[in-house]
């Protein structure tokens, strides 16, 4: 079994970002995420670019899931961030590089361009706060 995972979307894509962003996929060397706000989930995604936290992370790294491999992301807040979000904090996240294949790997992209991860994965997911991301099980391969 595998699932479609569309995690929250907290803000987009920032202006430090280095890569070409009109190819599909988007092409991202350097990924700088803006909060435009957060309700606190522990993956958030804009224009199939996803980060994690830290807390997360380990996790995955500590059940050795594949297809997944993870690296610096610059934070940015934007002005609506700092208007609506006055004393929130954001925890430490991560780049969550996703390369692995679809019916064979924990994460994969999915010909549709969505994120596809195994029952095994979604199980440690379903462990953290992923309050506001949406799942859709995939019966067949």
């Amino acid at each position: 079994m595998y699932i479609i995972i569309k995690p929250e979307v907290a803000g987009g894509i920032g202006e430090r970002t280095i890569g070409n962003l009109k190819a599909r996929p988007p092409v991202v060397e350097k990924l700088n995420y803006e909060f435009f706000g957060w309700m606190g989930d522990d993956i958030v995604t804009s224009l199939l670019c996803f980060i994690m936290t830290e807390r997360l992370k380990n996790k995955i790294c500590e059940e050795e899931l594949s297809g997944i491999t993870f690296d610096d992301v610059l934070i940015t807040k934007s002005q609506e961030f700092f208007t609506f979000f006055t004393n929130e904090e954001l925890p430490k996240f991560y780049w969550a590089k996703i390369n692995g294949v679809f019916g064979l790997d924990d994460f994969a992209i999915g010909s549709n361009l969505r994120l596809i991860i195994s029952e095994k994965a979604y199980e440690i997911l379903k462990l953290f706060n992923v309050n506001h991301a949406v799942f859709e099980v995939i019966e067949e391969i």
